[in-house]
């Protein structure tokens, strides 16, 4: 029986496809759904100079902003029979959500993925071939039309 079900979001025009199915299997089991949004790390994280204080609060204000647009998709998704909680969590994408669906003790990840070949799947990567390759969560991929 399905309890926890993390849900990646990168936060794109195209992310409703992911939580409408997310909602449905949510609902289907009576589980929880928890909407996570990974963001960048912080530049120093990485290595690189924060840069100067208008750069820093610039980033603070996107995250604010992410952060807030993420509860107010958590809290347009709340129905009776569905339970939801929205993460906003940093660090390198794929072993970010493997770790929270870890954390968060998870037994499905739903998550979307643009269905790049080729040079585009070669130079921007995809997250979800990440996420399945690591073999610890059971995976639900979404497909998703190109922005």
């Amino acid at each position: 029986m399905l309890k926890n079900i993390l849900v990646p979001l990168d936060m794109g025009a195209a992310q409703a496809v992911v939580v409408e199915h997310a909602v449905a299997v949510g609902r289907a089991f009576a589980a929880k759904l928890w909407l996570v949004h990974v963001a960048a790390p912080d530049p120093d994280f990485v290595g690189y100079e924060a840069g100067p204080l208008h750069v820093r609060d610039l980033r603070a204000e996107d995250l604010r902003n992410e952060h807030v647009a993420l509860q107010e998709l958590r809290d347009s998704i709340l129905a009776p029979g569905l339970e939801a909680e929205a993460l906003l969590v940093q660090g390198p994408t794929a072993a970010t959500i493997l770790d929270e669906a870890a954390r968060l003790g998870c037994e499905l990840i739903i998550m979307g993925t643009h269905g790049r070949r080729g040079l585009a799947k070669a130079v921007l990567g995809s997250v979800s071939d990440q996420v399945l390759r690591a073999n610890r969560f059971p995976v639900m991929v979404v497909p998703v039309p190109e922005p």
